[in-house]
């Protein structure tokens, strides 16, 4: 592997974490202002379009440049996922514990 290859992998992967931050991010920010619209469903279908959109327009760039670098995007964009989850999260908040279920 020569170092261009490297250098071209690991911009897949930042981009993929830059199409994460935005879906993501794009995501939390309809639901915190969506909800208080007038017109919720106009912006939820909106940032749906908006987010998906630009997603897989930026899949498709990547994808264009082999399945390597393709694979290493859609990482990037799973560990945004996991980066913005952890940053919205409100102070105190935790996930409830689901209690393991029994056969009778």
């Amino acid at each position: 592997m020569t170092v261009n290859e490297a250098l071209a992998l690991i911009l897949a992967w930042v981009v993929g974490l830059c199409l994460g931050a935005i879906f993501f991010g794009g995501l939390w920010w309809t639901v915190r202002n969506g909800l208080s619209s007038r017109q919720p469903a106009f912006w939820f279908l909106g940032s749906l379009l908006l987010r998906s959109g630009i997603a897989l327009a930026g899949f498709y760039l990547v994808a264009s440049h082999g399945f390597e670098p393709l694979l290493l995007c859609l990482l990037g964009f799973t560990v945004a996922r996991l980066v913005v989850t952890q940053m919205t999260r409100t102070p105190g908040e935790t996930r409830p514990v689901q209690k393991a279920s029994h056969a009778p």
